[in-house]
């Protein structure tokens, strides 16, 4: 586990950000936050060229330059390369010092992960489409992560979450969990993240929706890219249900990601 001041704080990231540029990641840094995702690839061919490369390295050299050297920058390829386009896209990436590249192949492909892996410096991350431990093992016996991001609301909650931790700590992997369904999801994490000895970071919504303080308290201040550990009962969070009632779900469409053929690209 990242401790800081006797393992009382947390660290804390902001959340993806598609089109990078100095001014966000120097705002998140402003904003308390110590690491920052991006997206600094988007669409991509299963083999694309030069342009696509040096587009992803203009996005990830805007944000180094307004995150400083000081600050982390974690680069989310979200599945939308094949092993052969990740290792490309590692090239151009690795100089300004990714903290880690998130998901290069998709879920199911532990071979292709493992080969990424094994071909550039980066640390490798994955794991949030993975439901179960069994899952996580094939990719712990091929040495394809260095970080798992299991998902608390996906992977069976708290039980499941906390074995798949062990699991990966039996492989000197590092827990990053993944984390953009609201604050409930947060402090649940919180609460993991204190009690995981394998703890790395916790990933974090800048924003979801703008009434959101309206319906949650309770949930830890980022200060300095650190959250203090709650000292309310359970989760630590308060709900007001009148103020709930006032926003009802609305159903929202999953991005879905095509290549310029018509072809799906990622789901």
């Amino acid at each position: 586990m990242t401790i800081w001041a006797g393992a009382t704080r947390h660290r804390s990231i902001t959340a993806r950000r598609r089109t990078p540029s100095p001014k966000k990641a120097a705002r998140s840094r402003a904003d308390g936050f110590s690491a920052v995702k991006i997206l600094a690839v988007g669409k991509t061919a299963p083999l694309d060229g030069h342009a696509a490369l040096a587009e992803a390295e203009a996005l990830m050299a805007a944000a180094r330059e307004g995150a400083g050297e000081d600050m982390d920058i974690m680069v989310d390829l979200h599945g939308r390369t094949t092993a052969a386009m990740a290792i490309e896209y590692a090239k151009v990436l690795e100089p300004y010092r990714p903290f880690f590249l998130e998901e290069p192949c998709q879920p199911e492909d532990w071979q292709g992960t493992a080969r990424v892996a094994a071909s550039t410096s980066i640390p490798i991350a994955a794991g949030e489409r993975l439901v179960h431990r069994h899952e996580f093992l094939h990719l712990l016996q091929a040495g394809a992560i260095a970080v798992a991001q299991p998902d608390v609301c996906h992977a069976g909650g708290i039980t499941e979450t906390r074995r798949i931790a062990t699991l990966c700590e039996t492989f000197g992997v590092s827990m990053a969990p993944h984390n953009p369904l609201g604050p409930i999801a947060t402090m649940v994490n919180i609460h993991l993240g204190f009690a995981t000895p394998n703890f790395l970071i916790q990933e974090v919504m800048r924003s979801d929706v703008p009434w959101r303080d309206e319906i949650i308290s309770g949930v830890t201040p980022i200060v300095g890219g650190y959250v203090e550990p709650s000292q309310a009962p359970g989760i630590g969070v308060e709900i007001n249900f009148e103020a709930a009632a006032k926003h009802p779900f609305e159903e929202v469409r999953p991005i879905q990601w095509y290549h310029h053929d018509g072809s799906v690209a990622d789901w």
